[in-house]
């Protein structure tokens, strides 16, 4: 994809209204890149989906499944995808050849305030913003590995990187503290031709092994990626591998991040954009349907539009009326609270700064109150094993709270540390599981330490607590 607006194929129509949309947007605040439209046939746009959103990604049967289940899911009428939108410089963004005109403006508005949460959230600003050539460099690396060491070889050793790939430390890219020089040497990559660059990535990373050797028994390391690419022994190729999928999960973490947050944002603006400026009389029912579509409360799970469509509406809403502070907290007559409005006028301002600041965890942490939970009749919950239902469990503020916080911590990844290298002084690997309330599933534990065995080649140990007991999983399985 070529970078300028003559690369976009939207009709006269769309790209005159994208026009209208796109000045209104600015001169409501919303700073976004340039972004390139592109409208797409259904089974194009869920491919490109399928894909993460990226036209190009190397070959990996996950995909296959991703693409199948968007196209039943589809067929079957139980969803569809209305649009799509990469945190690139420029954006590039994909809508739905079958829409309406109404929802294609709908979409264009809600985009636009995607754009402007990716260039102004501060857990995007470390992100690359050329990704979408990355990808495709990736891409194309991966499918000479597959053609030199065998399809099945790579495959199997992607499926093993990929069970992993989440093990980060994404907080790491906004440390002052140097970084490590293989990581850096890596960074420059796309400058070199692929040669070149495979001897210095795998010359810089022999010198880090040789020059580095902390003491991993007393500084526990959170990326598990990084510490295999600089202690494990690999082939060129897998480490090669290793450091790509990497970078592709630093770059994907901002969106698991803040994704209640990001999408209420655009439908924020989406609302706004257009209730204020572009629907017409005839088109007010169909965009109350398709509002209201969106922001749909589902039963079995919760809707990130909705939660962060609400709380920002409800943010607004206090900062304007001087809702907040220690003179709030304190007061303890209803009636007062009820009537309560300062007329300080500062809502839109906040908001703006609750998108420039937070993620999932703090939007939630810092703002979810009692009264937004009283007022939306929301509950804790729990799966019973006898009725082998979701039921309610708690109305209580502090309990739905903990629930939602628990649920985002780490992002719902398990927080796993590297602790040893050389556990019982046999070279092989220790990990451990930082417990938060949650147990490891047995079968699955194993399985993905079966994995990384695969990548360590010795075995793998990790601590974690099951059943309210410490306990130590292997794999292998020690024998006793």
């Amino acid at each position: 994809m070529e970078k300028g607006s003559d690369k976009m194929n939207l009709t006269e129509r769309l790209t005159q209204i994208d026009g209208k949309i796109q000045k209104v947007c600015r001169e409501n605040g919303l700073d976004f890149f340039e972004t390139i439209f592109y409208v797409l046939p259904y089974d194009y746009l869920i491919e490109v989906a399928a894909h993460g959103g990226f036209p190009r990604r190397y070959f990996h049967w996950t995909y296959g499944m991703q693409y199948e289940k968007l196209r039943r899911t589809y067929e079957w009428g139980m969803g569809k995808i209305y649009e799509m939108v990469i945190n690139n410089d420029p954006c590039y963004a994909y809508l739905l050849e079958t829409n309406s005109f109404l929802e294609q403006k709908l979409v264009i508005a809600h985009v636009y305030a995607h754009c402007d949460f990716f260039k102004n959230n501060i857990y995007f600003s470390k992100t690359p913003k050329n990704m979408i050539d990355d990808l495709a460099n990736h891409a194309g690396k991966i499918d000479k590995y597959m053609k030199t060491y065998g399809v099945d070889t790579v495959e199997a050793f992607l499926d093993a990187v990929m069970s992993i790939q989440d093990h980060i430390d994404f907080f790491s890219v906004f440390s002052r503290k140097r970084k490590s020089k293989k990581i850096d040497k890596g960074k420059k990559k796309k400058e070199e031709n692929s040669k070149k660059y495979m001897e210095i990535f795998y010359e810089d990373s022999i010198k880090k092994k040789v020059e580095s050797k902390p003491d991993r028994k007393t500084n526990p390391k959170k990326d598990l990626l990084k510490f295999l690419i600089n202690n494990a022994d690999l082939k060129k190729w897998q480490e090669d591998i290793l450091y790509m999928i990497r970078k592709e999960r630093y770059y994907f973490m901002p969106q698991a991040m803040t994704k209640i947050i990001n999408e209420g944002w655009a439908s924020y603006w989406h609302y706004k954009i257009m209730t204020e400026y572009f629907v017409e009389k005839d088109e007010i029912i169909e965009f109350s349907l398709d509002h209201s579509g969106t922001l749909a409360k589902d039963p079995r799970r919760l809707n990130p539009y909705w939660l962060g469509f609400e709380l920002l509406k409800d943010i607004e809403d206090r900062w304007n009326k001087g809702r907040f502070g220690k003179e709030w907290e304190e007061c303890k007559d209803p009636e007062k609270k009820k009537n309560w409005d300062m007329k300080l006028g500062i809502g839109r301002e906040k908001i703006f700064e609750v998108r420039r600041y937070e993620n999932d965890y703090s939007f939630i942490e810092k703002y979810l109150t009692e009264d937004f939970c009283d007022k939306h009749k929301l509950f804790k919950y729990a799966y019973n094993t006898q009725t082998k239902q979701m039921e309610e469990v708690s109305r209580k503020f502090s309990e739905i709270k903990d629930q939602f916080l628990n649920e985002l911590s780490n992002y719902g990844i398990p927080y796993i540390l590297v602790m040893d290298d050389n556990y019982m002084n046999r070279k092989e690997l220790l990990l451990k599981h930082v417990h938060e309330g949650n147990d490891l599933k047995s079968d699955f534990a194993i399985d993905t330490l079966k994995n990384i065995y695969s990548i360590w080649n010795r075995p793998v140990h990790m601590q974690t607590i099951m059943d309210k007991k410490e306990v130590i999983l292997s794999y292998p399985e020690e024998k006793k």
